[in-house]
């Protein structure tokens, strides 16, 4: 009987951390991603001679609280700047099977591609500022905070960060 009792507050004991368990996978697999996630802005800022950015957790929930309006529009649609005062945002979407959150910054990494010195928005080899704006927010020297999230829909993954103070101002330089 005692053996018994012993095992049962053991499986209980199990039980009740595995809460606690997930929680801490949890918490790495977050500071994974954010420290992953800075570390690739802040190798394209050092590449142009920009300062790097620190992580902000505040922009970082501001950035998730956007993900379901994401993925129930099932489409990349930027909220609304009222929504969002003193802050710029970057989002991308791929396929959940194909797709990881490096990929989909690597995707506004390719746009410096097309990039040109200059004063925004005149700062694409293609006439098109849109196809170098997420870059240009990436790099932009003034930004100096930048907080991310992932949001897992049905079959896609949205990324959305989140930047402060905000780039892309039209008629200001951009390296």
């Amino acid at each position: 009987m005692t053996t018994r009792f012993s095992l049962l507050v053991l499986a209980m004991s199990f039980a009740c951390a595995a809460p606690s368990v997930v929680a801490a996978a949890s918490f790495q697999s977050e500071k994974s991603f954010s420290a992953r996630v800075l570390a690739m802005h802040n190798r394209e800022r050092a590449a142009v001679g920009a300062p790097p950015l620190a992580w902000d957790p505040a922009l970082a929930t501001a950035a998730a609280s956007y993900g379901p309006a994401l993925a129930a529009r099932g489409r990349l649609a930027h909220s609304p700047r009222e929504s969002r005062p003193g802050q710029r945002e970057n989002l991308a979407m791929g396929s959940s099977s194909h797709y990881g959150f490096e990929d989909l910054v690597g995707f506004w990494v390719e746009e410096k591609r097309h990039f040109q010195p200059g004063l925004f928005p005149h700062v694409s080899r293609t006439g098109q500022w849109k196809d170098v704006a997420h870059y240009t927010q990436m790099i932009w020297k003034g930004t100096t905070n930048v907080g991310c999230a992932l949001h897992e829909g049905s079959d896609r993954s949205y990324l959305i960060c989140r930047y402060s103070p905000p780039g892309n101002a039209d008629g200001r330089p951009v390296y």
